[in-house]
């Protein structure tokens, strides 16, 4: 094991990501020959076999588990040192990796841009899937930080609260509701909803609401994109219950509008997440603070949005 390189390290942990040689060898810009010869002399250093191939599917036996986790150990700390070797010299580069729930796109690249222009030398990873994922991934410990809405279960983590997230009902203009004020919640008893895909903390939070005041509503479509949902619910099909960051004046000029439900907006919150025993490197330490900063901003900017 001693004979090992870093270079046969690398090469195993993105095999074992990816559960495939050939996508492993087009993200490492290697040949696939390249590729199973350094697992192939990695596995003779180890002693025993890494990987089991059943049908054309790759797994890891038990030792590879715990040869993952430890090469994820080794690059965290190797990737430590190198932020504290820039920082040292007067410099912020690296490269940075978030994994983020997909609401978030519509503020996240505009908190990015600015920090980028303050750290050129910066590259950010920005990963941006459901919350179901961003939990898997933080498992994995695969990023720096995560972004989620909705506090995980039994989970060891650091927990912050930057931004406000609030739910709103979202309908068309023409919609017989649009004009009402402080409208029941059960006045949507029976409406045709379209709701986020399961796995969702958008949909976990609307169901629990809906539960707790007994309102049934009829799922007509389950999507996996605000976007998608928004022009849905422009084209008739239904309403549905969305981030107030998503209602855009994009999404006003397209005939949308937010009503005035009791119980509504769901206060909610975004969480800057990560490992409760996760030392942070100085580039996700920065960023950290850079965004508990720009949230005040974003914010601001949501609610003269709204007003306007």
């Amino acid at each position: 094991m001693r004979q090992s390189t870093l270079h046969q390290l690398k090469v195993f942990e993105t095999v074992a990501r990816l559960t495939s040689i050939t996508r492993a060898a087009e993200e490492l810009s290697l040949t696939q020959p390249t590729v199973s010869m350094q697992i192939k002399q990695l596995t003779q250093n180890v002693g025993i076999p890494l990987f089991e191939q059943i049908g054309k599917k790759l797994y890891l036996t038990q030792a590879g588990q715990e040869l993952l986790v430890t090469c994820r150990e080794i690059f965290d700390r190797l990737s430590r040192f190198e932020m504290k070797v820039t920082d040292l010299q007067g410099l912020k580069q690296g490269k940075l990796r978030i994994a983020t729930i997909t609401t978030t796109k519509y503020f996240m690249p505009r908190a990015i841009a600015p920090f980028c222009q303050l750290y050129p030398g910066v590259d950010v990873a920005l990963e941006i899937t459901n919350h179901e994922r961003v939990i898997e991934r933080l498992n994995e410990n695969l990023d720096d930080l995560y972004i989620i809405s909705k506090i995980p279960d039994r989970l060891d983590v650091a927990l912050h609260p930057f931004l406000e997230n609030p739910l709103v009902v979202i309908a068309p203009k023409n919609h017989p509701l649009a004009k009402e004020k402080n409208i029941p919640i059960t006045r949507l008893q029976n409406e045709q909803f379209i709701m986020r895909e399961r796995g969702s903390g958008t949909r976990a939070a609307v169901e629990q609401l809906f539960t707790k005041h007994g309102v049934s509503v009829r799922v007509r479509l389950e999507l996996g994109g605000n976007e998608a949902i928004k022009q849905a619910i422009g084209v008739g099909l239904g309403i549905s219950v969305l981030s107030q960051h998503t209602f855009t004046p994009e999404a006003a000029m397209s005939g949308l509008t937010i009503l005035d439900v009791q119980h509504f907006p769901i206060e909610r919150h975004w969480y800057l997440i990560y490992p409760a025993d996760k030392q942070l490197s100085i580039l996700a330490s920065t960023f950290f603070d850079f965004l508990q900063q720009e949230s005040q901003t974003i914010a601001s900017k949501m609610r003269l949005q709204i007003s306007n």
